[in-house]
């Protein structure tokens, strides 16, 4: 089930389907991450479309509200025949339950779901300063991975340096998404815990989610076959 998610964080359909076009040739189609930018700027029928194209989608709008209003959405967005989505595990264990129940279609089908544990931007020090949660960061994830596991959850979107604690936590099934993935030569930009998609593969990361060293790169392709070949 491994594979490489490709985050196109762009604010407008045109700019995400200007990008895809560069995949035109490529013989194996990127999964793709739509996130809240492109959701929010192009509308539900952003993600029809690159689905009507052939690609796989990770529809990345991190739900975290009252059950019920999340139980209505996700029964919305179920209907968008995504393959993967997810919400806040921080919601508690009855919101993500009821995510799950939304989700999950009359026939009993349903997309992946998986739960945010803490963003790659959240170093320990800001975990600890200003969400005043005083443990360290490995056991608040694993906290949230059991969380999600005990919900129905089918994984956790965590930094790749915690997937063997989700593993451990969970089990060899549990899916472990990984952002926060940079080449060896490349910049971290914002992210804090990260490593490479090598590196990822031998910690236990079923999916990588990989976006400005593929989107921003001078060739897209080119970094992302790299990218599967280092992780697959």
């Amino acid at each position: 089930m491994r594979d490489v998610i490709v985050a196109c964080d762009f604010g407008s359909a045109a700019e995400a389907l200007a990008f895809l076009d560069k995949f035109a040739g490529c013989e194996r189609k990127p999964f793709v991450k739509i996130g809240m930018e492109l959701f929010y700027g192009a509308g539900p029928d952003i993600v029809r479309e690159i689905k009507r194209r052939g690609h796989r989608i990770f529809l990345d709008l991190k739900l975290h509200d009252i059950p019920n209003t999340v139980r209505k959405t996700m029964k919305v967005l179920s209907s968008l025949d995504v393959d993967m989505t997810n919400v806040h595990a921080a919601g508690t264990v009855e919101m993500m339950k009821a995510a799950l129940e939304g989700l999950t279609r009359p026939d009993g089908t349903r997309p992946l779901l998986i739960a945010v544990t803490q963003l790659t931007s959240t170093s320990e020090e800001r975990m600890k300063t200003d969400l005043l949660i005083d443990v360290p960061i490995a056991d608040v994830i694993a906290h949230y991975a059991s969380n999600a596991c005990a919900a129905g959850l089918d994984g956790v979107v965590c930094s790749p340096l915690e997937a063997s604690v989700v593993k451990a936590k969970c089990g060899s099934g549990f899916l472990a998404v990984t952002p926060g993935i940079r080449f060896a030569d490349a910049a971290a930009d914002d992210q804090v815990r990260i490593t490479t998609p090598a590196r990822a593969r031998e910690i236990g990361s079923d999916f990588i989610v990989v976006g400005r060293p593929i989107t921003a790169a001078p060739d897209p392709v080119a970094a992302y076959l790299r990218c599967v070949e280092e992780f697959i």
